[in-house]
């Protein structure tokens, strides 16, 4: 079995777990209101603006015998550098301000799924990257279009208030072929096993992202948001 393959299959469940989560599932249904999609925007940015500096950690790791995944890790860079800005600009358009966005505290979820990427890259291997990428991209290809189509139907925002999730959700379905050649060229079983356990890693701390966004003291965060910019309009 090649190694792509292998890695699906290994985490299988946990995707089916974080695609199971009730917020995910009403979004795919066009069920969320616009104080969840703004939360989870703001979330995506503080997330998103590190993977270019992800990537590059990781790339400054990678041992002098594996310097072949350097340009693909380039690749990486620069096909993601800026994302965070089309997310704030998403917030912008969806009537928020994205300063304030820019400037705000993540939830403790998101801190925590990004100080572990930066310590598997650190502490254990930065092919561990490689299972934040499959986790985020994978689940992006699965979810992106449907959920922005059906929140834009339900909340009737402009086609600006999502261009990171339109543009992800095309992307990430030519990254993931790109992804797959690559993670087939991994042979090497310790590798492979870094980057397969830090992939359930992710899926878990990614739907805690989820699970985050949809609790009552985000909703009541995001409800104090509105009425502070009703009042200064």
């Amino acid at each position: 079995m090649k190694f792509f393959d292998e890695l699906q299959s290994a985490t299988e469940s946990e995707r089916k777990s974080l695609l199971s989560i009730p917020l995910i599932q009403r979004a795919l249904e066009g069920q969320v209101d616009i104080s969840i999609y703004v939360g989870f925007l703001h979330q995506a940015y503080h997330h998103v603006k590190h993977t270019t500096p992800l990537l590059m950690a990781a790339g400054s790791r990678v041992p002098v015998e594996k310097e072949w995944l350097q340009l693909a890790l380039a690749e990486y860079i620069e096909e993601e550098i800026g994302h965070e800005q089309w997310i704030l600009n998403d917030i912008a358009a969806c009537g928020y301000d994205k300063e304030a966005a820019r400037c705000s505290q993540p939830n403790m979820a998101t801190e925590l799924m990004v100080a572990y990427a930066y310590d598997t890259i650190n502490r254990i291997s930065p092919l561990g990257l490689f299972g934040m990428v499959w986790v985020l991209e994978g689940t992006s290809v699965a979810i992106a279009n449907s959920a922005a189509a059906g929140i834009q139907q339900e909340l009737g925002l402009p086609d600006e208030a999502f261009s990171y999730l339109f543009s992800h959700g095309t992307l990430d379905q030519e990254h993931i072929q790109f992804f797959e050649g690559l993670m087939n060229r991994i042979d090497d079983p310790a590798d492979q096993a870094v980057i397969i356990h830090a992939a359930r890693v992710f899926y878990r701390l990614y739907g805690d992202i989820f699970r985050s966004i949809d609790t009552a003291d985000s909703r009541q965060h995001a409800a104090v948001n509105i009425e502070e910019q009703s009042h200064a309009a």
